[in-house]
């Protein structure tokens, strides 16, 4: 009788701790927040922010991807809580194209985006003809057409903004031509025989060397619908663990370490 009371007390004893475990593991899964981001600075915008969230328990954990579709896909899937690495406007033609309900919910930092040329000083020396290297896909590349209307290059129609196509080109005194090339091999397009401008973003420019100090001409007025932007989906918007995230994004630190160290290719913007 003894045993059989001994061995139910070891058995309630052994399922106590089991419990414990269990419970302690969810609340540990409970903390950590997974970021979906492709590469500086927003990568280490994310690790910065872990930084500060971590003082409240918070366990912010980076998910690095190598592309533009990843980092949506993973935050779509459930498969990342957030993701940081693109515009309002990327991110609603991916809504759009995969019927997809990704929420940008707070803008950090606008990049300072622009052309490049490796032969020309001035837009005086671009000569008629020259090639023109734009993204390919819509959202930037109405945002690089309104920087060359901006500058006069082109003419666009009028009030189509950076909604602009190439379709909307009234006026190219230059006759210049235009190369559509994807975002992440632009920086390539640079040293293409012919290619005398090539739209970038500081992210992906720098591979090659180079900076926003180095471009022919920049955006002079930014829309600050293309600010990088915390993105997370309608159904996470409002948890708690995305408002943590939020907090951290946006914490004193990480304006700090924006203004102190990244001052050269972005604005903060907020």
């Amino acid at each position: 009788m003894k045993k059989w009371i001994l061995g139910m007390i070891g058995i309630s004893f052994i399922g106590l701790l089991a419990a414990c475990g269990t419970s302690g593991q969810e609340s540990a899964s409970d903390k950590v927040i997974k970021v979906a981001s492709q590469a500086p600075p927003m990568t280490d915008v994310v690790k910065k922010a872990a930084e500060v969230a971590k003082k409240d328990g918070w366990d912010i954990q980076l998910v690095q991807v190598n592309d533009n579709v990843a980092y949506n896909d993973m935050v779509a899937n459930k498969e990342a809580d957030a993701s940081f690495a693109q515009h309002k406007p990327f991110m609603e033609k991916f809504n759009s194209e995969k019927d997809a309900n990704l929420v940008a919910l707070q803008p950090i930092y606008d990049a300072k985006v622009g052309f490049y040329s490796k032969d020309y000083q001035s837009i005086d020396e671009i000569p008629e003809g020259s090639k023109v290297a734009l993204p390919s896909d819509l959202s930037n590349e109405g945002r690089a057409l309104a920087i060359l209307n901006e500058v006069g290059l082109i003419e666009l129609t009028e009030g189509v903004g950076t909604n602009a196509t190439t379709k909307d080109i009234v006026s190219n005194p230059k006759n210049l031509e235009w190369l559509p090339v994807d975002l992440l091999n632009l920086a390539e397009a640079y040293s293409e025989p012919g290619v005398a401008l090539v739209y970038n973003y500081p992210t992906y420019i720098s591979k090659i060397g180079l900076k926003p100090a180095d471009a022919i001409f920049l955006e002079k007025e930014i829309d600050d619908r293309f600010s990088i932007q915390l993105v997370a989906r309608e159904d996470n918007q409002d948890s708690e663990k995305i408002q943590a995230l939020k907090k951290a994004m946006t914490s004193p630190e990480v304006l700090a370490f924006l203004e102190n160290e990244h001052s050269a290719t972005l604005v903060p913007s907020f």
